[in-house]
């Protein structure tokens, strides 16, 4: 961990640089730790990009960057990387690919090229695709397992129409697609949606702005292409109450997800009370659903309440909690009405007060190190801020009054038409509707 000082992390201005160079939005900012920088990136190419031909394409092409370029095998990479203690980490998401980077300053020209390379130009080898298929779908077939991935991706299926970029894929699809997939459909996937159009850098840590674009400048030259990210035309909505089980055998717990759409981005006037709203129902050991469901009613070890999926589309609300199949019952009756009681009456004056310096607190350590400093900047970028919004923050949720966080809570969700899921070893009921892929 690198610690980055308070007077860094906050004088923005004076600290970070942006610019477009080759058409990638580049974001420098200096911190006043010596000698570490940490690069952050991302372009969409994530699963909501996936053609109809294929669902598996984007994961599998992000998961074959780092098995080598067609200048480089992945065992040349490795041992660049191990020669100067660099780490460059690739991953894919619902909307973006997105590369992690950590190194020192004196090797950021050749952790930029490798990066630039990766993105480029990889190898796409047929016997590395054998692999990464092969590993795709151990881990699909470990989530099959998994009470709470099954859980999320229900209430995601649940919460979002098709063609929504936030609905996931059903896990046997994904698992078929995996097993069909074909190395020409990656290389058309990676010539269509890999380029510096839409796509974001952030370097953080002993940087220069100037000479940091001009490595990006020389190691990006002459790419091109590239695409924006999805969009739907219209927020997802829910008409009327909707339950979903998902039967697991064997299984000690219950994971239960209540939510809905939330039907609006993070940038929305709505969207900061609702979180600051929601954080008191329900994050962490001060929420009251700990308070309630678990310390004073036994019924869970874990349960919280939170907004996501926001930054780029609409996203969703939901609490999820894990019950043991004896308690099931008893569970979502106290979590319902907790979430009611909340949505009814509200949240207090003394609440908000103490949240408010909760959220601030936890936000200013976030930005304490310079990987999260870098995090913080690319998800405001993704929201569709500047960097001044790392300053901007915390005097926004400090200016939140009670009457505008309940009047969001009351605005934004309606319980009655709530998505109500059950992942695990559930003990008959009525009224239940099977999961469907």
């Amino acid at each position: 961990m690198f610690l980055v000082s308070a007077a860094a992390a906050a004088n923005v201005a004076d600290h970070s640089s942006r610019s477009q160079v080759g058409g990638i939005d580049v974001v420098t900012y200096r911190t006043d730790v010596k000698d570490v920088v940490v690069i952050l990136g991302s372009l969409p190419a994530g699963d909501a990009m996936a053609e109809p031909g294929n669902i598996a394409i984007p994961t599998l092409t992000g998961m074959m960057l780092d098995r080598g370029t067609t200048s480089l095998d992945k065992f040349a990479i490795a041992e660049k990387l191990d020669n100067v203690g660099a780490e460059i980490a690739f991953s894919v998401g619902t909307q973006s690919v997105e590369v992690r980077a950590k190194c020192l300053k004196k090797d950021l020209p050749l952790i930029v090229g490798l990066i630039a390379a990766e993105l480029r130009t990889p190898a796409l080898q047929a016997q590395e695709f054998v692999k990464a298929k092969q590993q795709f779908i151990g881990a699909l077939e470990a989530a099959a397992q998994n009470t709470e991935a099954r859980a999320q991706e229900a209430f995601g299926r649940a919460a979002f129409p098709a063609g929504h970029p936030n609905r996931p894929h059903a896990t046997p699809e994904f698992e078929a697609a995996a097993k069909s997939a074909t190395l020409d459909e990656l290389k058309a996937f990676h010539a269509k949606y890999y380029g510096p159009a839409h796509m974001t850098l952030v370097v953080v840590g002993d940087v220069a702005a100037a000479e940091t674009e001009a490595e990006v400048r020389k190691a990006f030259a002459g790419w091109t292409g590239g695409q924006d990210y999805v969009r739907p035309a219209a927020p997802a909505a829910l008409s009327a109450a909707r339950e979903v089980t998902v039967p697991l055998a064997d299984k000690p717990s219950v994971t239960v997800i209540i939510g809905q759409p939330s039907g609006m981005r993070y940038k929305d006037p709505d969207a900061l009370p609702l979180r600051v709203g929601t954080a008191i129902l329900g994050s962490g050991f001060t929420g009251r659903l700990m308070g309630i469901v678990r310390d004073r009613e036994g019924l869970t070890y874990s349960i919280s309440a939170g907004v996501s999926e926001d930054s780029i589309v609409d996203g969703v609300w939901d609490t999820s909690a894990s019950f043991a199949p004896a308690l099931l019952e008893k569970g979502i009756a106290s979590t319902r009405r907790e979430l009611e009681r909340w949505w009814k009456d509200g949240v207090t004056d003394a609440e908000l007060a103490a949240r408010k310096q909760g959220m601030v607190g936890s936000y200013r350590v976030s930005l304490s190190t310079t990987a999260g400093l870098a995090t913080a900047i690319l998800t405001d970028l993704q929201r569709g801020y500047d960097v001044s919004r790392l300053e901007e923050f915390p005097d926004a949720v400090n200016a939140l009054t009670r009457d505008q966080v309940n009047a969001a809570i009351k605005k934004r969700l309606e319980p009655s038409r709530m998505v109500l899921i059950e992942a695990g070893s559930i003990p008959p009921a009525a009224n239940a509707t099977q999961a469907k892929p």
